[in-house]
């Protein structure tokens, strides 16, 4: 005899169309169980099967008891024979019709189940063939198959029982564990199984008795297919008993939770018989003499004449915790000890001492500090003394008694108590390890604790909106609302300490009111008083100039910038405002004056780490550090790295290791509690407040957000379409960097396309005179709003990320007669700050706005209306710029419109755009999806053009 051959596609597919057209199937067991067939035979009516059958698959013919008008009788058909593997592949991707194939495809995912699960032991057959069986059954896997039998249909299950009764059926219970019992002796010998193991029987696939294995086999079974489990109950010495004493306890594989003393095997044989089964004694019997082999003390047990328990001396029941517990476990028998015992002891990382006079916040901070790391062993909670850690150090046992009590002493808890100090932690891998609750050492993530200041430290920052509001200085000609003043409090605090932090409130809550705060906060300290440096982009220079005059008009203030640009009799109490650009140029004469704070306003402008202006800035000294910043993560997490790495160095570690940590773990999804645990460590330096949190700003009016879907013309399909079909082509066929410019590529085009034609085909700069009306949807629907916004006196903000697209709009606008005024990143300060203040006048309804340009960092609270012509990949930089009018002092609704092209890329992205914010919610900003890493399938996929209505 020899076994069959594996699985081919071409006879799965063919196998697979026969139980699509209704054919039956019954299993066929065989000797040994991996020469069993599925036999798949034609019921009346059936179609199929034309033609030779595909190699692997043989004709065969069995006799089935069939019905035969009101009863059966026995009738020899004709069908295939499909091997095991054929019949597991086949039934695994079919969608069988009669109710017998699909009986046996349940059977199937049981058996892969049992051996996805490990369920399976070697054995004989009864002739001596070696054989894999499955098994041993878990109570729950027993219900399965009880429940799958219980519903096999009669044609499942018609093979003539061996027996005086010509006409009865097998068992579908039986003939089930023999189909399991095939499918884990075929899947298991796959053609590399000789080469892992040799020509070793229960790898070859051929079938050959074995008989010299029959002794072995026979106790392996025995043991696999056991209905009683035996374990060992240890109690402790107590009383008068001064020696530790293992019960005999018995139980049954069908019931886990039952749980019998052996001694009642004895006294109660019947009701035990009954509980247990009535090879409850044999299999008890068994079970010791497998133990006494692998640990000797058994055989005092099997002299008993009742067997009920073991004496034991101290180095007996030493060594059952030692590798005698894993030997007997692996023969059958599990060891239980006193839950009490095994978790009396622990042991817990400490880092800081627990005794510290006069250590204080700053001092545990200093640069040159290290803190001490310490294992802590405790006992019922209660810590260990340094005599008892001594004593746990130098015991060589598994078991010690600590205070009139026995205990185990695990070996790594040992090994800690032993060498109870660590290498010791710098302040920042301290407060980092203490707010995770974690420390990284030799690659192992070890929990700990902070103690004494340390601890007080932590729990002192741990939550920046717990702070009790602080008082606003005089100086301060506003009055802060009560989050504002929370947000003072916090600032204070920690840049006291000198860790810095990041106020991330939504754009319009007040950073830049906060900061002045502050700065005239730090002034009433001389520990704390000096000079404050606001880095920001250009086109917040004004802003920050008139917001510092009218809140702290006793404050100096200078804009370093221009030709004649100095810090000649720079004030103590001085705020100096600086460009990014000028920062970069001048960053050795800044770092010249002694500054007191440096503040970082729109912060996500260094939020690359390597950049020029990023280096500049960390190369400025400063006794606190503040960003301000409404995104503090626009596309990964490391940007948030960069901010934090800045206003505190050292707490999130190198980059390499942050991404490694942190970063990959949250971004792939791979560890849930990657975003918990960066979250605990950033929440103390984060301070992110949303318009919509309870309490922030009750007073804001309501906003409604819309999104606009337009259809594309004519023009517009026929444009997308080509350039759809032209790039993915060359796309296709390129890869890496040349790749990546290619997608980046077509993505910019198609969103022009859904803007308008003419900005695709570079009307506007070819001055052409073509009109633009009619041409696009989204310029058509633009039409239609301005027409009912300006009619009922109300203002709008329309943003786009394309200066040229504005200026069609702009030419667009004026052929209309309709007022509009245009703001981009060429135009001039001074001519900036006339466009705001004639807009917020109300003497031009329509404000263009490059996005880049004018996204952050304006009050534009005169709009009612925001229009986003385009859409941003990021929704949290669209989140800024809608904030330029529903912000603080907007005291009417704000409407938001969001223009998109019906089944185009545009309107795919959108509906990505609200899982990007996922990554915002868990840590503190939003994410973005890669789009140019998609794969050619799903880029094709996004880019094509869908239904039109």
């Amino acid at each position: 005899m020899s076994a069959p051959p594996l699985a081919t596609s071409e006879a799965t597919t063919w196998a697979r169309a026969l139980l699509d057209e209704g054919w039956a199937a019954v299993f066929l067991p065989g000797e040994p169980a991996r020469l069993g067939r599925l036999l798949l035979w034609k019921p009346a009516g059936t179609t199929g099967a034309d033609g030779m059958p595909p190699t692997g698959v043989e004709t065969e013919s069995a006799e089935l008891v069939l019905p035969h008008g009101r009863s059966v009788r026995r009738r020899r058909v004709e069908g295939y024979a499909l091997p095991v593997a054929l019949a597991v592949a086949t039934l695994a991707g079919a969608q069988p019709v009669h109710p017998s194939a699909a009986a046996w495809q349940a059977a199937a995912r049981f058996a892969l189940r049992l051996l996805a699960d490990g369920r399976l032991h070697p054995a004989l057959t009864p002739a001596g063939y070696d054989t894999w069986q499955a098994g041993p059954f878990t109570a729950a896997q027993r219900q399965t198959l009880d429940a799958l039998a219980a519903a096999f249909p009669p044609h499942a299950h018609c093979l003539p029982e061996a027996g005086p009764s010509p006409l009865r059926i097998a068992k579908p219970a039986e003939l089930v564990r023999q189909f399991c019992d095939a499918v884990a002796d075929d899947l298991v010998r796959t053609p590399a199984a000789p080469l892992a193991m040799g020509a070793l029987p229960y790898a070859w696939r051929e079938a050959r008795a074995v008989p010299a294995l029959r002794e072995w086999a026979d106790e392996t079974t025995a043991a696999f297919t056991a209905e009683v489990g035996v374990s060992l109950r240890v109690d402790l010495p107590e009383g008068r008993r001064r020696k530790f004493r293992a019960a005999l306890q018995l139980h049954t594989a069908a019931d886990p939770a039952l749980v019998v003393e052996a001694a009642r095997l004895w006294s109660e044989p019947a009701e035990v018989e009954r509980l247990l089964g009535p090879r409850a004694e044999t299999e008890t019997l068994l079970a010791l003499r497998r133990g006494a082999r692998v640990w000797p003390p058994l055989q005092r047990l099997l002299k008993d004449a009742a067997p009920d328990e073991l004496r034991l001396a101290d180095d007996e029941a030493f060594d059952l915790l030692g590798d005698a517990t894993d030997a007997l476990r692996a023969a059958g028998i599990d060891v239980h000890w006193p839950r009490e015992l095994v978790k009396a002891l622990t042991a817990t990382a400490e880092i800081g001492q627990r005794t510290a006079p006069g250590s204080s916040a700053g001092g545990l901070l200093d640069a040159d500090a290290l803190l001490d790391f310490r294992w802590q062993v405790s006992l019922g909670g209660e810590p260990l003394t340094e005599a008892e850690m001594d004593a746990l150090a130098e015991t060589r046992r598994p078991l010690v008694r600590l205070r009139d009590q026995w205990v185990v002493a695990d070996p790594k808890l040992v090994a800690r108590a032993r060498r109870r100090r660590m290498e010791p932690l710098t302040p920042m891998e301290a407060l980092s390890a203490a707010l995770t609750g974690e420390v990284e050492r030799d690659g192992e993530p070890i929990p700990c604790e902070a103690v004494g200041a340390l601890g007080d430290l932590v729990a002192r920052i741990r939550d920046p909106e717990s702070r009790t509001p602080a008082p606003q200085p005089a100086a301060l000609k506003a009055t802060l609302r009560d989050y504002q003043k929370r947000g003072l409090a916090w600032l204070a605090e920690m840049c006291g300490l000198g860790l810095g932090g990041c106020l991330a409130d939504d754009m319009g809550l007040g950073k830049t009111i906060t900061l002045l705060a502050l700065h005239l906060h730090r002034q009433t300290d001389p520990a704390t008083a000096g000079p404050t440096l606001v880095v920001c982009p250009t086109s917040l220079l004004g802003n920050w100039q008139r917001e510092a005059a009218r809140f702290a008009p006793s404050t100096p203030v200078r804009r370093y910038h221009g030709g004649d640009r100095h810090l000649d009799d720079l004030a103590g109490d001085e705020i100096v405002l600086v460009t990014y650009g000028v920062l970069r140029r001048d960053r050795a004469v800044l770092a010249e004056a002694a500054w007191s704070l440096v503040a970082a306003d729109e912060a996500q402008h260094v939020k690359n780490p390597y950049a020029v202006t990023a280096r500049e800035l960390r190369a400025l000294s400063a006794r606190a550090r503040v960003a301000l910043t409404g995104t503090p993560v626009e596309n990964n997490l490391s940007e948030l790295w960069a901010l934090l790495d800045w206003t505190t160095p050292g707490l999130l570690g190198s980059l390499t290791a942050f991404r490694d940590r942190h970063a990959r773990a949250i971004e792939s999804g791979e560890d849930p509690e990657a975003a918990e645990r960066l979250s605990r460590l950033v929440r103390p330096f984060l301070l992110r407040r949303r318009k919509s949190d309870p309490g922030i700003a009750p007073e804001l009016p309501a906003k409604t957000e819309t999104d606009r879907v337009v259809s594309l013309t004519a023009e517009q399909t026929s444009l997308y379409e080509a350039v759809v079909r032209e790039t993915m082509a060359k796309i296709t066929e390129s890869e890496g960097i040349a790749r990546r410019g290619l997608v980046l590529k077509l993505l910019t085009a198609l969103k022009q396309i859904c803007n308008h034609p003419a900005q695709y085909l570079k009307e506007h700069s070819l001055r052409q005179s073509t009109p633009l009306r009619g041409r696009s949807g989204k310029l058509d629907l633009l039409d239609e709003l301005l027409d009912t916004i300006t009619t009922e006196g109300e203002s709008v903000l329309v943003f786009t990320q394309y200066k040229q697209m504005a200026t069609l709009l702009e030419k667009h606008l004026a052929e209309r007669g309709t007022p509009a005024l245009f703001l981009h990143g060429g135009t001039p300060v001074t001519r900036r700050e006339e466009m705001v203040e004639r807009f917020q006048r109300g003497e031009v309804p329509v404000f263009l706005l490059s996005l880049k340009a004018a996204g952050t960092g304006l009050n534009l609270t005169r709009a009612t209306h925001v229009v986003h012509y385009d859409r941003w990949w990021n929704p949290a930089v669209e989140d800024q710029a809608t904030d330029r009018a529903y912000r603080i002092g907007q005291d009417r609704p704000v409407q938001v419109h969001k223009l998109i092209a019906e089944g185009t890329m545009e309107d795919k992205v959108a509906k990505l755009l609200e899982s990007k914010r996922a990554l915002a919610d868990a840590v503190v900003g939003s994410g973005e999806a890669a789009l140019t890493e998609l794969s050619d399938a799903d880029l094709a996929e996004l880019v094509a053009l869908g239904r039109q209505s």
